[in-house]
């Protein structure tokens, strides 16, 4: 196991190459094509690969002889990369094509729920915009319109009333701003609830739940905005009670994964259900992921105290039973500090002139999402640009910690929500 290999540039990748350079197994972990965090990194080096470069990624791991190679983004999964990888005889963690439908396409996602009783809104399909808009007059709102494909988690709005969902569904269908992604669309009815990020880690057959975990979709503070990839997460998330936990294993996640098997794609890999709970306690799936979550990774591993490139080995092996993992008890959450016009219009190439006076810290981690190296600069190179990191000894005190780190990294030009972990710090209030 002494060379693994990395695919992805954002924050999660960073995350990722961080926890896996920290086993004493390991002599050397490549990420292609990273970012300037995960070039900083000890024992972690940057490849100038391009993740959907298949080709290139393969004669680089027979070439470096790597062991195996983890795959971070969704893109490369629902292109088919641990196919390709495994028809060379090349370890590749991460679902097959078969099974990253399960995020690549949301209509396949409903249609395998219902066929698998696994607990979901009531939602239709639609290719054609007349057919949509017919559907939406008879509808009570809010309902959810949903690009099919990948849209990087903007492709869902929650619109509250005929106007919304109609300019909603025109900018998909008809005007083609997420491309091939919305060309075709779900209307799901919209749940009450609140929010949860429940990831498993499966090797096929067995399956590791992870430490559970809550992301902030949306853009503004008090959960407003438009949707995001995320503005931060923290874990574990308090609502999932031990009850609730058994609840989400024998209700969704041992249903997807028999299903899958059945279907002839044992899923192997980071499996993410996003569910919404309802005030009732009921469990609603709105979504899956083939990968672990961005950026619910980053405060999920900085508690995780085990030896992760050996976890994942496990799972390559099929031998993921014997493996049992733990967990700092000390909550950890993350703030996302993103570019000011995220997820929209906004700028490239802003020097983050402070993060070089931070001291290393086992409390707190910053980890790089869109960042690259420009003249011996850290400079911004994406919407979301850091993930600011810290465990605390309660939820209020993780909060202070990454918020002071947050105050000392700013640059001209960023934005972040100021309330991240807002639900967790409220309940734990309320408790004490």
């Amino acid at each position: 196991m002494n060379k693994i290999l990395v695919i992805g540039n954002g924050g999660r990748e960073h995350a990722l190459a961080w926890k896996l350079a920290q086993s004493p197994e390991v002599q050397k972990v490549f990420v292609a094509p990273g970012n300037a965090g995960t070039h900083r990194e000890p024992k972690v080096e940057n490849v100038a690969i391009d993740t959907l470069d298949f080709a290139a990624l393969t004669d680089f791991v027979k070439n470096q002889h790597i062991h195996f190679t983890v795959v971070g983004p969704e893109l490369p999964l629902v292109a088919g990369i641990v196919d390709y990888f495994k028809e060379r005889n090349l370890l590749c963690l991460g679902p097959s094509q078969a099974c990253a439908q399960l995020e690549g396409s949301k209509a396949f996602a409903k249609e395998f729920m219902q066929r698998h009783h696994i607990p979901t809104a009531k939602a239709k399909t639609f290719t054609d915009a007349a057919d949509a808009h017919a559907y939406l007059a008879t509808c009570q709102f809010p309902q959810v319109i949903k690009a099919d494909g990948l849209a990087a988690g903007k492709g869902v709005v929650i619109a509250q009333n005929l106007g919304e969902a109609t300019r909603a569904i025109d900018a998909m269908l008809s005007e083609y701003h997420f491309g091939d992604a919305g060309s075709q669309v779900v209307i799901e009815e919209f749940i009450e609830g609140e929010e949860v990020s429940f990831i498993v880690l499966s090797d096929g057959k067995h399956c590791i739940p992870l430490a559970t975990s809550q992301d902030h979709k949306t853009r503004d503070d008090d959960d407003k905005g438009p949707n995001t990839g995320g503005m931060g997460a923290y874990s574990p998330a308090p609502i999932v009670t031990h009850s609730l936990h058994q609840q989400i294993m024998s209700e969704v996640i041992e249903p997807t994964l028999k299903g899958m098997a059945e279907e002839g794609h044992p899923f192997v890999g980071f499996l993410y259900a996003g569910l919404m709970i309802t005030p009732h306690d009921d469990i609603r799936v709105l979504e899956y992921n083939c990968r672990f979550g961005d950026p619910e990774t980053q405060p999920v591993l900085l508690r995780l105290q085990a030896d992760f490139a050996q976890m994942c080995l496990s799972t390559l092996e099929g031998t993921l039973s014997q493996f049992v993992p733990a967990w700092d008890p000390r909550p950890a959450l993350g703030v996302v500090i993103a570019a000011n016009g995220y997820p929209d219009h906004y700028h490239k190439g802003d020097v983050i002139p402070t993060l070089n006076d931070i001291p290393a810290n086992d409390a707190y981690k910053i980890f790089h999402a869109g960042t690259q190296l420009q003249d011996g600069n850290i400079v911004t190179n994406g919407g979301r640009v850091l993930c600011v990191t810290a465990l605390g000894d309660n939820y209020r005190d993780a909060q202070e910690k990454a918020y002071r780190l947050v105050k000392k990294v700013g640059w001209d030009g960023a934005f972040y929500r100021n309330d991240i972990g807002h639900r967790a710090v409220k309940a734990e209030r309320e408790d004490n």
